[in-house]
């Protein structure tokens, strides 16, 4: 197993020898920085915490900047811990670039999906809207609620509400590219969230 950190570009497509076009997500991948190593006796588990990002030091509070320091770096905008490596082939300071990965490699892709705000049911759960004509008073309702007497709302009930902005993961995608001059990643199809956010990447766990 093993990961980094980035942040989504865009869209794109590329070619093949064939003259196939492949959909593609770049993704500036790193450079990041092992910010810690966990381990067994002290933490219950091993893992490596990597960061990404530089965050100017203002803007970072004393805990954030001290806990950086100790692997001779600037505070991160863009923190997370990646399990399952080989926890021996890390060094805190360490830099992992885009190199990690190589063309025809899968990966697994964590981002935060796009925000939809405050919306009904149809455009939430899917649901069918009523008659627009006739003197129907049912276009875009929920719907029948159940028994009054249940007097409760059933836990997932589909109701309107908050959709989007979720912790989203997306697997076994193809890595198609990989640009070590610039530190980038072309992954066959889309990823979850918009433009500019941070994303992380590891190794399937889809065999």
């Amino acid at each position: 197993m093993k990961g980094i950190l980035g942040k989504k570009l865009g869209m794109t497509q590329v070619f093949t020898p064939e003259g196939n076009v492949i959909p593609v997500t770049v993704i500036e991948a790193g450079p990041c920085v092992v910010l810690q190593k966990k381990d067994v006796e002290n933490d219950g588990y091993e893992a490596i915490q990597v960061g990404f990002a530089d965050k100017k030091e203002k803007n970072a509070n004393k805990p954030e900047t001290a806990h950086a320091k100790k692997a001779n770096t600037a505070p991160k905008r863009y923190v997370r811990e990646i399990r399952g490596v080989d926890f021996a082939a890390y060094e805190v300071g360490q830099e992992l670039k885009a190199d990690l990965f190589a063309a025809g490699e899968f990966v697994d892709v964590t981002g935060i999906s796009k925000g939809k705000g405050f919306t009904g049911t149809i455009k939430r759960w899917g649901q069918s809207r009523g008659p627009m004509t006739h003197g129907s008073r049912y276009h875009r309702g929920p719907g029948s609620m159940g028994s009054i007497q249940a007097n409760r709302v059933p836990k997932g009930k589909h109701l309107p509400g908050h959709m989007g902005a979720e912790t989203v993961t997306i697997q076994k995608l193809e890595v198609v590219r990989v640009d070590t001059e610039r530190n980038v990643i072309l992954v066959k199809g889309s990823i979850p969230g918009a433009k500019n956010s941070f994303v992380k990447i590891k190794s399937t766990v889809k065999k």
